[in-house]
């Protein structure tokens, strides 16, 4: 698997390289010739050399387009482009965009088949410097000529070399990302897997742990103690039932945010779920920007569990929800008008704030509750950023 996606990244490389490589020759062709046209007595032969650069650019960035495994065949290709190099010097007769031309060819082979390229980035080196002596035989007194097309030709082989170098850098370049990207990708899916099987473990592993010995203590009830069977019967039952709620609970948990979205969106939409369920208007203040996934989950369920115990026991007509980031850390803070409670020391007997402290604790985080009867109650939850984000992330 890693050598197939090794070679789709060198077949992506080649074929983004490849397309500005055929860009850079066609403008660099049409602009010398363009800006020789008004020297030229017959510019004939200079239009007929742009429009072919031009429709073979054309074509090659189409099929390129269409499927990019083409430079999977750079023999065929190199062979067809050097064909239009010599069609390009025998049209224009050495002119300068003969040089341009085959410097994209040598830069063009640099990205098929790598420092290879410096063999026929040579050949047509050489070539050059046939062409350059051919112009400078022509016009003997021509000093600035005479050091454009000896210098020219170089062109080629530092082009070939350098199209090699640029391919292979983005070749590695997207070879990591994608690495990284299904490095993340595990990550997230090793870090779903362990919180479903805390929430699943937490709660309908520990449900259906009572039901399973209440089971084996019937078959022996039913003979000796029938009313006790009765009774074991019915603990079966309710386990059952509270199992499977509990496995709904936990599904729905696991929908509550959507960590494609902005946090702030998933809130808002929490809140006004609850909203319209229980009539109670909610107002809304969130100012976070990206948050990690664990943390981003945590939060969602110490939200909804405040709702729903302001839905249960607290009488509110109106809840608060402010959630704010300063600095390295992240506050959620839930307040309503509602009865209010004397909040015990220990929390004993207080399952739901149990379990939201226990939900703050594992992003490294903390639960403060403030509320006294007839005062309402806050919740405050404050996480930090940096530990959070690690706190999902298998060892």
């Amino acid at each position: 698997m890693t050598t197939t996606a090794g070679h789709f990244d060198r077949v992506v490389a080649r074929a983004a390289v490849a397309r500005a490589v055929l860009l850079g020759r066609a403008a660099a062709t049409l602009a010398v010739a363009g800006g020789d046209l008004r020297l030229r007595a017959q510019p004939t032969p200079l239009v007929v050399v742009g429009l072919l650069v031009l429709l073979t650019a054309v074509v090659a960035l189409v099929a390129l387009s269409r499927d990019p495994h083409v430079v999977a065949h750079p023999l065929l290709l190199l062979a067809a482009d050097a064909t239009i190099v010599m069609a390009v010097l025998g049209i224009g007769d050495g002119d300068v965009a003969f040089f341009c031309c085959a410097a994209g060819a040598s830069a063009l082979a640099g990205v098929l088949i790598g420092f290879w390229a410096l063999l026929p980035a040579a050949g047509y080196a050489g070539l050059g410097y046939l062409v350059a002596a051919h112009l400078l035989g022509s016009a003997p007194d021509a000093p600035g000529l005479a050091a454009f097309v000896l210098a020219f030709p170089i062109v080629d082989v530092l082009a070939a070399v350098g199209a090699a170098v640029a391919t292979a850098a983005l070749a590695t370049h997207l070879q990591l990302s994608v690495a990284l990207v299904a490095s993340a990708q595990r990550t997230a899916a090793a870090s779903e897997r362990a919180r479903l099987a805390r929430e699943l473990h937490d709660s309908v592993a520990k449900t259906l742990r009572g039901v399973s010995f209440a089971a084996l203590a019937l078959p022996a009830s039913l003979r000796r103690q029938p009313a006790l069977a009765e009774q074991l019967a019915a603990t079966v039952s309710a386990g059952a039932t509270a199992a499977v709620r509990q496995a709904q609970e936990v599904l729905e948990g696991l929908r509550l945010d959507e960590p494609d979205h902005e946090f702030g969106a998933a809130v808002d939409r929490i809140c006004r779920r609850w909203t319209e369920r229980e009539g109670v208007p909610v107002r809304l203040s969130a100012a976070v920007g990206d948050l990690p996934v664990d943390l981003r989950y945590e939060l969602a369920r110490i939200l909804h569990e405040s709702l729903e115990n302001i839905a249960r026991h607290a009488g509110a007509s109106l809840v608060t929800v402010e959630l704010a980031q300063a600095g390295e850390s992240v506050r959620l803070r839930v307040t309503d008008d509602g009865s209010g409670f004397r909040v015990p020391a220990e929390w004993r007997g207080c399952f739901g704030l149990i379990g939201m402290a226990e939900r703050a604790a594992a992003v490294h985080g903390t639960l403060r509750v403030v509320s006294a009867p007839g005062a309402g109650t806050t919740v405050l939850a404050d996480c930090p950023l940096a530990a959070a984000a690690y706190a999902g992330t298998p060892s």
